[in-house]
């Protein structure tokens, strides 16, 4: 489990636009806000991309470098990237699910095609979504075993407001017996 004021564990994974995502090297101003999604079948994915790109101009405007990413191919990415339609949002691929679990994400089997008639990956993992500061440790962070009923990306960009007014700390840091 990923805890809060902590360092977060290393992220490295490929973009679309050839380059690679490397947590290690980011420098944001505020955070850097990790989006793990499901794949090209998830719908429910597809729409939550959607929101935060059009949320991503307000988002920057704070100071959060966003990047999403998801275990499927170059290809499934690339095709994913062209229906979200925001070509300014930094889409990841190939992630390793190694990688995934060490980040507490939930991994499924596939189990056939979606409701848009897409075949699931033989496995993938659950949505996540993280905001990590500058010195790389979680800020938040939310995890699922399911694809719906999702974090709005509006409701958190109001508490990212929040915590950068009011110097608001991470919460969640107790791991001391209770």
């Amino acid at each position: 489990m990923l805890i809060p004021r902590t360092k977060v564990p290393d992220l490295k994974f490929p973009l679309t636009n050839n380059s690679e995502f490397d947590l290690d090297k980011e420098n944001p101003k505020s955070f850097n806000l990790i989006v793990f999604y499901r794949g090209l079948h998830c719908p429910l994915c597809l729409l939550q991309i959607k929101e935060l790109g059009r949320l991503q101009k307000e988002y920057q405007e704070k100071g959060v470098e966003i990047v999403v990413v998801s275990s499927d191919t170059k290809e499934r990415a690339g095709e994913f990237e062209a229906k979200v339609a925001f070509p300014d949002l930094k889409f990841g691929y190939d992630l390793n699910l190694a990688d995934a679990k060490k980040w507490g994400l939930y991994i499924s089997e596939g189990i056939g095609k979606t409701s848009i008639g897409i075949k699931e990956p033989a496995k993938f993992s659950e949505p996540g979504i993280f905001l990590i500061k500058p010195d790389k440790t979680l800020y938040y962070g939310a995890t699922q075993t399911m694809p719906f009923a999702r974090p709005s990306f509006a409701e958190l960009l109001k508490g990212i407001e929040f915590s950068i007014t009011k110097n608001y700390p991470a919460r969640g840091e107790y791991t001391s017996d209770l």
